[in-house]
């Protein structure tokens, strides 16, 4: 069944690009605007559906694990080996991303004229300068309903490791609660089978409109800016595999076969949250333990995004060529201690990359309408990092999961 889901999306991601150009090459600039408004509504339902599920989901699972892990004590082992790993591979991503651009001057190539600064416009609208009060606010939930109302994942986060705490501290007398959120999290992720097979429409109906919109040209005039940014993300897929390979061995090739499907989805939907519910399954069934899961998997959508850190740094250094502005190796060097620490908590969704970068050019002096300029590229882009963000992630539960000796073999997991 899984391999027909992947086949299906694989088909899916074909059939939207075939589509899209056709109606690119054929129809007028009004039915391709009307076009790709109204075919992109696939996609977007289909992230709502997973969107719904997201809160629940990680506070059920989060609140979960934290229980099972028993003590406080286990908790500040395990999460200080998942923050040592966060921290590590967001540094290494944010640096391979600065030695690039610095190498390669990918910026020098861009065009100032294919600016898409109606996108501009809308992105300035969600973005404002960084403060130290607005990151906390960003962190600290002032209301746990209103965290979940909104999918802050990192307020969800910091709420649900409190009641979990909380709730592992009363032992048997809140047992019934945990006992209730384990089912519920079952429950969900039952209702992640059903909403998965809508994700062939959902990936067409993305692709299609981005294609029939602005059309596969786009490669032309963005063919080095884009080479050099895959170029970087193949050399991410290395560095953290081969640590993989180093730490896990051969079971490396096996955690490849199981998250190859919400690597698929993320790619092809640009979305890293569609694919939280079906890789915490995928992650079970390799032989990762449930409360280990349940507690590194949500920290690492918050804090362990490392494609989207790898872009963040090359972006902002890339728009800062464009326009001829030379950033000294100290004022490179704190940029990249400032997307270190604003880019917590970012969005799994399409673009939130963009925001963090829009808000650090400001605050470096860099014209924030050079956004614009790789605004036409960018969907191309997101499809790369957000599956990076996907593989970081599920090799930095994995890796967690071996060190505390918790790794089940995977034939021994689903004999069981």
């Amino acid at each position: 069944m899984k391999n027909k889901l992947t086949l299906s999306i694989i088909a899916a991601m074909v059939l939207g690009i075939g589509v899209g150009y056709l109606v690119y090459a054929n129809a007028s600039l009004d039915f391709k605007t009307e076009f790709a408004k109204s075919i992109k509504l696939l996609g977007t339902v289909f992230i709502r559906l997973v969107k719904t599920i997201i809160a629940p989901l990680v506070f059920s699972t989060l609140v979960v694990g934290i229980a099972k892990l028993g003590d406080l004590k286990t908790v500040g082992r395990i999460g200080g080996k998942a923050m040592l790993w966060f921290i590590s591979a967001s540094l290494v991503s944010l640096l391979l991303g600065m030695l690039l651009v610095n190498f390669f001057h990918p910026g020098t190539y861009i065009q100032k004229d294919l600016a898409d600064n109606g996108a501009l416009r809308d992105l300035m609208g969600n973005t404002s300068q960084f403060t130290l009060q607005k990151f906390v606010e960003h962190v600290v939930p002032s209301s746990a309903f209103e965290a979940m109302a909104t999918n802050e994942i990192l307020q969800i986060v910091v709420f649900s490791i409190f009641f979990g705490i909380a709730a592992a501290s009363f032992g048997e007398y809140a047992k019934p609660v945990i006992k209730t959120l384990d089912v519920a999290a079952h429950i969900i992720l039952k209702i992640v089978s059903y909403v998965m097979w809508f994700a062939p429409i959902g990936v067409f109906g993305t692709l299609a409109a981005v294609v029939a919109e602005k059309g596969l040209g786009i490669f032309k005039f963005y063919f080095i800016y884009f080479s050099y940014f895959v170029l970087g993300i193949a050399l991410l897929w290395g560095l953290l595999s081969f640590v993989g390979f180093v730490i896990l061995g051969k079971r490396m090739m096996q955690l490849y076969k199981h998250i190859a499907n919400p690597v698929l989805v993320a790619f092809s939907t640009t979305s890293s949250e569609a694919v939280f519910p079906k890789l915490t399954d995928e992650l079970e069934r390799f032989g990762c333990k449930n409360k280990i899961v349940s507690f590194i998997l949500p920290l690492g959508y918050s804090f362990n995004l490392d494609g989207s850190m790898m872009y963040m740094t090359f972006a902002s250094l890339a728009i800062a060529q464009a326009y001829g502005i030379q950033m000294s190796l100290p004022e490179q060097l704190t940029m990249l201690l400032v997307l270190m620490l604003t880019s917590k908590g970012i969005a799994g969704v399409p673009r939130a990359s963009l925001i963090i970068v829009l808000a650090t050019c400001a605050m470096f002096k860099i014209p924030p309408e050079g956004v614009a300029l790789i605004l036409p590229i960018d969907h191309f882009c997101d499809m790369f990092r957000t599956g990076t963000n996907v593989l970081g992630n599920a090799l930095a539960t994995s890796v967690v999961s071996k060190w505390e000796g918790e790794l089940e073999d995977a034939t021994e997991k689903i004999a069981a």
